[in-house]
């Protein structure tokens, strides 16, 4: 996962005019005794008073549907054969801590069976797969797998990059994944740096006199890495480092297509000056690293009612690091929609309704960047949108909700038409609870990214990884200023104990009840795109900055 970890403004505690309504709907309907609302029914006029669209907040936030802390069991009313959870309250009351927690324990097991972990391309994977198939169809839909090839990659040994002349050290760096190992000793061409150069490495013409045989030393900065590594290779380079453009290491990667054959490391930006300013500098990089082809698979639920021309599709990957069993990371989004498409089976949606669990997101969103990237152009135009959750359990937990409007000003800028829509949705929902939510950015960090790129607007929650609750935060929400939001993001410690359970239980039920909203709205954010090319033309100029975890540019 995820989205970039970074303080933001607290959103403000906004209630859209029209989700006070939707929700108003859905109590006057479960208050009714109701039968399955088909398009239309129990809904509220548009021109309801304000007063009563009130009233019926209030009434909400008074209900245990709306404030339980996390149940300890499935109320019984849920379980009746007749039960239809047509209502926004009625989902909720089904949608339940105990039974999501379930689903996390079952992935914990296959991790436990399956050598701790469940990556995709190993059988900890297949097993979670299969879990989630037999839970979708005994629940009544349509499943499939769509199976796909993709490229592991795995870091044998530490890099290591060696000054040898004029004065030989040790230079600490970090290999850029998907870099093919290689040991090679040459001399050091730097080229120009930021802000000399806005550009670096990014353009061909920026190696020319590059001499043969040379290590090309680059400043990170615009364009990919890859796309550095391609140039410094064509123009002779026999490895590539690049250098930090601020502080800190780089986490990237080349991309999982990336085949070129060039070692590629990276140091700081402290470090690269350094280099740079040395005359007659020789080094020796060596990368240990194995890169493999091997299959996996995402799994893909579709409702069999509802109108196909509008799909709401919600999505969560399911695969883990190999370095632990990810039960936060991402069991956490995985088992709310598990149970969330459970409790909602029985329901005929106005709009049909699209659950993935997507493959080797670890890897870079492969799965899916593989399944946006083979839809006929007819079929993404049916998407209406999509909500992703990835990480929304953490133990430390922040409120994030991805600022689909860019109201934070930050990073790629706002999600596609329909985006503003969506995060508005979600801050109402904890609005009404009283708890303040902060923007995330869409940076490419989780699944969000290929629906993005092909103009279909997104939404989605995330309770933080590796990034730094601030004292304000704590103050806002609770929890431990300086200590990451998930102290055991990608650690063997992400296990079923790695959660902070009324983070979850609010998370999971901002799930349920955004899906339903969407499933029954008749015209949700993002119906009626421009057609043909105007779709991925829409967010052609989306530059996201990362592929999963890592940063690619």
């Amino acid at each position: 996962m995820k989205s970039l970890d970074k303080s933001h403004r607290a959103a403000p505690a906004r209630l859209p005019g029209w989700w006070s309504v939707a929700v108003a709907a859905g109590l006057l309907s479960a208050c009714g005794g109701g039968g399955d609302a088909g398009p239309g029914e129990g809904a509220l006029s548009a021109s309801a008073s304000a007063a009563t669209a009130t009233q019926a907040v209030a009434a909400a936030d008074g209900d245990v549907v709306f404030n339980a802390a996390p149940e300890a069991a499935l109320p019984a009313a849920c379980t009746e054969p007749g039960r239809i959870n047509n209502t926004i309250p009625k989902l909720l009351e089904c949608v339940t801590y105990s039974e999501v927690r379930k689903h996390q324990k079952a992935l914990q097991d296959i991790a436990d069976a399956n050598g701790g972990n469940r990556a995709s391309g190993t059988e900890g994977y297949n097993a979670s797969a299969r879990y989630a198939v037999q839970v979708l169809r005994q629940a009544g839909y349509d499943v499939r797998r769509q199976y796909f090839r993709f490229r592991t990659f795995e870091e044998l040994s530490p890099a290591e990059l060696q000054v040898t002349a004029p004065e030989a050290r040790t230079v600490e760096n970090k290999v850029l994944s998907y870099s093919p190992s290689g040991n090679v000793t040459a001399p050091v061409t730097a080229l120009p740096f930021q802000p000399t150069d806005a550009t670096p490495g990014c353009e061909p013409e920026d190696f020319n006199g590059f001499p043969s045989g040379h290590i090309a030393l680059v400043g990170r900065g615009s364009c990919t890495f890859a796309e550095k590594a391609t140039n410094a290779l064509a123009a002779g380079a026999r490895g590539v480092i690049i250098a930090n453009n601020q502080e800190g290491e780089i986490n990237g990667t080349l991309g999982a297509d990336f085949r070129a054959r060039i070692p590629v490391t990276s140091v700081t930006q402290a470090e690269g000056n350094a280099l740079a300013a040395v005359s007659g500098l020789r080094v020796r990089i060596k990368t240990d690293t194995r890169i493999e082809a091997t299959g996996t698979s995402n799994v893909i639920a579709e409702s069999r009612t509802g109108d196909p021309s509008q799909v709401v599709m919600v999505g969560a990957h399911l695969d883990s690091v190999a370095e632990g069993p990810g039960i936060n990371d991402n069991g956490s989004g995985v088992a709310a929609l598990l149970e969330t498409a459970k409790q909602m089976a029985k329901y005929q949606p106005r709009n049909r309704v699209r659950f993935a669990l997507w493959g080797a997101e670890e890897s870079g969103l492969l799965g899916s960047t593989y399944y946006v990237g083979t839809l006929p152009e007819e079929q993404a135009r049916n998407i209406a949108l999509y909500l992703n959750f990835d990480m929304i359990g953490s133990p430390n937990a922040g409120y994030f909700v991805y600022d689909g409007d860019n109201s934070d000003g930050t990073g790629a800028g706002e999600g596609p038409p329909g985006s503003a829509e969506i995060e508005q949705a979600f801050e109402g929902f904890f609005s009404r609870r009283g708890v303040p939510t902060q923007g995330t950015d869409f940076d490419g960090r989780s699944d969000y990214g290929p629906f993005i790129a092909v103009g279909i607007p997104a939404g989605g929650l995330f309770t933080g990884a590796e990034g730094i609750k601030t004292p304000e935060q704590a103050a806002l929400w609770g929890g431990t200023a300086g200590v990451a939001y998930d102290p055991c993001y990608h650690e063997a410690c992400d296990t079923f104990r790695n959660v902070d359970a009324r983070a979850f239980n609010l998370n999971l039920h901002a799930v349920a009840a955004v899906t339903m909203l969407f499933a029954r709205d008749a015209t949700p954010p993002g119906a009626g795109r421009p057609e043909a090319a105007g779709l991925r033309a829409a967010s052609a100029g989306y530059q996201f900055q990362r592929q999963g975890d890592k940063f690619i540019r």
